[in-house]
């Protein structure tokens, strides 16, 4: 469980502006992305699991907030993102 080293490089090589931009808001949506996909899935077959459950639900709100930002600041870059992240029916 967890994403790889390279998964993460590869993400960031994705929505980065460069090799070593983790720390932007698209970067940081599509790591979220990733690690809440890995997350259902795990609680798919651990439907007892609540710590996680919770785990879940904070990163959910983490990236609900990030997306808000990315809305607010540039518009097309939101649409553009949720679109290649395959997030919320547009």
């Amino acid at each position: 469980m967890g994403l790889t080293t390279e998964r993460k490089k590869e993400l960031i090589r994705t929505y980065g502006e460069n090799e070593t931009d983790t720390g932007s808001a698209p970067v940081q949506i599509a790591l979220l992305t990733e690690r809440i996909k890995e997350l259902t899935e795990h609680l798919n077959v651990h439907k007892k699991d609540f710590s996680s459950q919770r785990g879940l639900r904070k990163m959910v709100g983490q990236r609900r907030r990030l997306l808000k930002y990315v809305k607010r600041q540039n518009f097309a870059a939101y649409k553009e993102l949720i679109q290649r992240l395959g997030i919320r029916g547009v």
